[in-house]
């Protein structure tokens, strides 16, 4: 993966990383205002040897090199029960010893000879009045450890420099610090998350991915790709309920791969199954019926799913006679026809105990020979492959099959097992469908996306005008075409483009209500 994919696969999975980040950042506000806040006070002090009044400068140097190695010691015995047991005591505190050494920290600035000692506690003054008596307690420590054997006074003295002052504002905790930990954890965190997800994560994500996976498996070529609509639910037949949409025009381009899938044998009897269930193969099937139908063709839709037929309830048809009435002897195919104004429809009829003997009969095989010299497509739709084998029964019946694949959903392993299944049986899978795709993933794949309505002229032009355009008297004089009488006897009107710009021009300026007075042709 180089940079570009990295970036794909941070972009697609931006509602994670924000989730994440989101949480990170109220991790951090929420540790910043339950913490208890602890207060800071330092006390400095300065570590020096005492010597003669006639001490040289050499000396002085070496008595300064010897200082900064023993300080560095020092700082180790600041927290030593040896200062925090007689502060405890002597401030009469309310901890252990070992609580006290807990917070209590020392350090010595490089290269000299001053140690700063900072105590940390919940009530700010304490801390320094803690802090300043544990300087005092440390500076008496130190000369009692550096006092020779016998000796009267230590070489070593301590002085405060700087005694420990009541802190105005808490060290801890602080806000800014840690919402900004807390959102860089999250947004780190995200971003493993979303690159973790793509490595395990199998399923097919655009036509891309799936060209790729079907060359190097040897598979079937992909037809067309059918981009989700969030409201798929209300525009169930895209050719009918968003004539011009961008899913509409994906079954069209479907509708043209089909043609080139072989041109010596087109296929007649296409059937339209999945992997699995819930992949959108119904909804495919029925705008594929649909859409063949748009050229004038006459389709028939064939609902074999018996197990969970679904086309009789998405067209509002009658499901109870249907498929299974014609195979067990009931009623011809011909009686159990329906229609949908442009295609007629066999939906399964009841659901029987055994749907793969009914399915894998010749009576199946004559039903379905006779719709195929009755119509000149029949799309058939089928179970899903893998659950069970009444997809696969049908293979001798129908000249080809059209793989759906869900988008994000159908993984790759599922693909390869449905092809093999197929193949095994010797059906001929005429290509795939990349179902509910990603309009941004496809937009990514091809370069550009876009919505390729048809311009509206003289009828769009008249839609604006609404009511405000009435027949009235003859124009003057503009050559059109004879108009034919109507069979009632009434005036055909034709109204030219010249008069509706011309009212259109007047209804933009707002002056006056419009009256276009078109030229009446008998």
């Amino acid at each position: 993966m180089d940079l570009r994919d990295y970036l794909r696969v941070l972009s697609r999975r931006w509602c994670a990383i924000t989730v994440l980040t989101v949480l990170g950042t109220a991790v951090g506000a929420l540790v910043t205002y339950t913490a208890v806040p602890e207060y800071r006070a330092g006390a400095k002090l300065f570590v020096s040897l005492q010597g003669g009044t006639d001490a040289d400068t050499a000396q002085l140097a070496q008595g300064n090199l010897f200082t900064q190695a023993r300080v560095q010691s020092y700082a180790e015995v600041a927290a030593s029960p040896l200062v925090t047991r007689h502060v405890v005591k002597e401030l009469k505190l309310d901890m252990s010893p070992t609580q006290l050494s807990g917070r209590i920290s020392a350090t010595v600035q490089p290269d000299t000879v001053l140690l700063r000692l900072t105590v940390t506690d919940t009530r700010p003054e304490r801390a320094a009045r803690i802090s300043n008596a544990v300087a005092d307690r440390f500076a008496n420590v130190i000369r009692s450890l550096e006092r020779p054997v016998g000796a009267e006074t230590s070489p070593v003295r301590l002085s405060v420099t700087e005694p420990a002052s009541v802190p105005s504002a808490p060290f801890s905790p602080r806000p800014i610090v840690n919402l900004a930990l807390g959102l860089l954890a999250g947004l780190a965190l995200g971003a493993v998350f979303a690159l973790a997800r793509e490595t395990l994560d199998t399923s097919v994500r655009s036509t891309q991915a799936l060209t790729e996976f079907l060359a190097g498996f040897g598979g079937p070529p992909v037809l067309g790709s059918i981009v989700h609509d969030p409201q798929t639910t209300r525009h169930l037949v895209a050719v009918r309920d968003d004539v011009h949409g961008l899913r509409a025009e994906g079954f069209r381009r479907l509708r043209t791969n089909l043609q080139f899938v072989d041109v010596d044998r087109p296929p007649k009897v296409i059937a339209v199954t999945s992997p699995l269930s819930g992949e959108g193969k119904t909804t495919v099937a029925i705008n594929l019926a649909a859409t063949l139908a748009e050229t004038g063709a006459s389709v028939c839709l064939v609902d074999t799913d018996l197990r969970r037929p679904s086309t009789a309830r998405i067209l509002g048809l009658v499901r109870d006679a249907g498929l299974t009435t014609a195979l067990i002897g009931q009623a011809e195919v011909e009686q159990v026809l329906q229609s949908t104004v442009t295609f007629s429809v066999l939906t399964s009829g009841s659901v029987p105990p055994n749907p793969t003997e009914l399915l894998g009969s010749e009576q199946l095989r004559a039903a379905l020979l006779a719709l195929a010299e009755k119509f000149d497509h029949v799309v058939v739709d089928t179970a899903p492959v893998l659950p069970v084998a009444d997809a696969s029964v049908i293979a001798s019946a129908v000249d080809g099959y059209l793989l759906v694949v869900r988008a994000s959903r159908t993984s790759r392993d599922q693909v390869g097992e449905a092809l093999r299944t197929l193949q095994h049986v010797g059906a001929s899978v005429l290509g795939t469908v990349l179902n509910m795709a990603s309009a941004k993933e496809e937009r990514g794949a091809h370069g550009y996306a876009y919505e390729y309505r048809p311009q509206s002229h003289t009828t769009g032009r008249l839609s604006k005008l609404g009511g405000l355009v009435r027949v009235g008297r003859p124009a003057p004089s503009i050559d059109t075409a004879p108009a034919l009488p109507t069979p009632g006897g009434e005036r055909d009107v034709q109204v030219t483009d010249v008069q509706v710009t011309r009212a259109e021009e007047v209804l933009q300026d707002g002056t006056r209500p419009v009256t276009a007075e078109p030229s009446v042709q008998r």
